[in-house]
């Protein structure tokens, strides 16, 4: 008895090279054709207004939010449904972010989301938190930072940072590079962190 010959459809689920590559193809595509048209949108190209680069003591204060972890357990991304935007404030939008390297969206929320966080408690409000959270939430499991207050911000890397930042597109002149180490010198990681925190989200509320 003849064998069967496979064509059409059955002669590419039978080889599984060729699916392999097939579909690898069509993700492929289909990914391009989702995410390219997003790179000339304005509305996600462009900031809002009235947003600004971060200043020398907050791009260090997000640097250490970023090593100590705290992206981990709280996002910065108000999702456009009607119980986040009562609790937290506007849904967040992509115009909000363009200097933002790299995004601290998150998706993990152990403790509140940040992504409005900026002035509503004030810098007394946050070193009591950072240094003992207990103090001003009694329910918080989150762990204490006291070492920030006795660390010094580092002011070593900053404008090599914020040559970075610019490369990027954060519009920094020379002059606000140049005086960047004079704005961190003399400030600890937790005026730094409390610097970068009650900027978040303050340019849409």
């Amino acid at each position: 008895m003849a064998a069967e010959k496979i064509t059409g459809h059955a002669k590419i689920e039978t080889n599984n090279f060729l699916m392999i590559v097939l579909i690898l193809l069509v993700v492929s595509v289909g990914g391009l054709v989702e995410i390219v048209p997003l790179f000339f949108q304005k509305s996600t190209t462009q900031p809002i207004e009235g947003l600004k680069p971060y200043t020398a003591l907050q791009v260090v204060g997000r640097d250490v939010y970023v090593r100590e972890g705290c992206n981990n357990c709280h996002t910065q991304m108000v999702r456009p449904f009607r119980a986040e935007a009562l609790r937290y404030g506007p849904y967040s939008v992509a115009g909000e972010f363009v200097y933002d390297h790299p995004h601290l969206w998150g998706s993990k929320r152990t403790g509140p989301d940040l992504g409005r966080v900026g002035g509503r408690y004030s810098d007394d409000w946050h070193r009591a938190h950072l240094n003992n959270p207990r103090d001003v939430v009694p329910e918080s499991n989150m762990p204490a930072y006291p070492w920030l207050e006795k660390n010094a911000a580092n002011a070593g890397t900053i404008q090599a940072h914020m040559r970075g930042l610019r490369t990027l597109g954060a519009p920094y002149t020379d002059e606000e590079i140049a005086k960047a180490p004079e704005e961190v010198k003399g400030k600890t990681e937790m005026d730094a962190v409390i610097a970068y925190l009650q900027v978040l989200g303050i340019h849409r509320k």
